[in-house]
């Protein structure tokens, strides 16, 4: 489908599918080799992160862990600023390796409040890892180490990512079609 009706928005197709598993796969590799040993836990960010941590995990091939945080912080096609945790962490990070992962990294804010929450658990590093990263909308200092792709600052769907709950389903991502 090179357009999609969602809800009230048609969309266009800007990353097919073939492109973000050659990325989810590239970005395992480099897991694979940076975290060997470790035996690193994936915090899988709810609801927009899942696909794409599963289609990682998929690709992982040296022993880990996952668990999964939902925080809230965008409403419709903007973020409201206001990030709140839906649903805690219940594993021992003392000592662990952590590797966020995100579907999108936007302001920072978000992911700069969840790394600051779990530097309070004594872990024994934190990394991020995000499919998607927009550097023209990033409003604070993050070192992502694993981003699958930069992108514009377009409002996007697909893959995990949606419009008002709607869209997560479809396997290319899509951006806003405002023609």
């Amino acid at each position: 489908m090179d357009k999609v009706k969602v809800l009230d928005k048609t969309f266009k197709i800007f990353i097919p599918e073939e492109e973000i598993k050659k990325r989810v796969k590239a970005v395992a590799e480099k897991i694979n080799h940076d975290m060997a040993g470790k035996n690193p836990l994936l915090l899988a960010v709810l609801n927009g992160s899942f696909i794409f941590a599963a289609d990682l995990m998929r690709e992982i091939t040296i022993p880990c862990e996952i668990s999964f945080v939902k925080l809230a912080s965008y409403q419709g096609t903007t973020s409201t600023g206001k990030i709140k945790e839906v649903i805690g962490l219940n594993e021992d990070l003392n000592g662990r390796t952590v590797i966020i992962v995100e579907d999108i990294v936007d302001t920072g804010f978000t992911m700069k409040r969840m790394v600051e929450s779990l530097g309070t658990r004594h872990p024994e590093s934190i990394h991020i890892c995000s499919l998607l990263v927009k550097p023209g909308k990033l409003q604070v200092p993050l070192n992502i180490e694993y981003a699958a792709m930069e992108i514009p600052n377009d409002f996007i769907l697909g893959y995990g990512l949606d419009y008002d709950q709607q869209g997560r389903q479809l396997k290319d991502i899509y951006v806003l079609d405002e023609d």
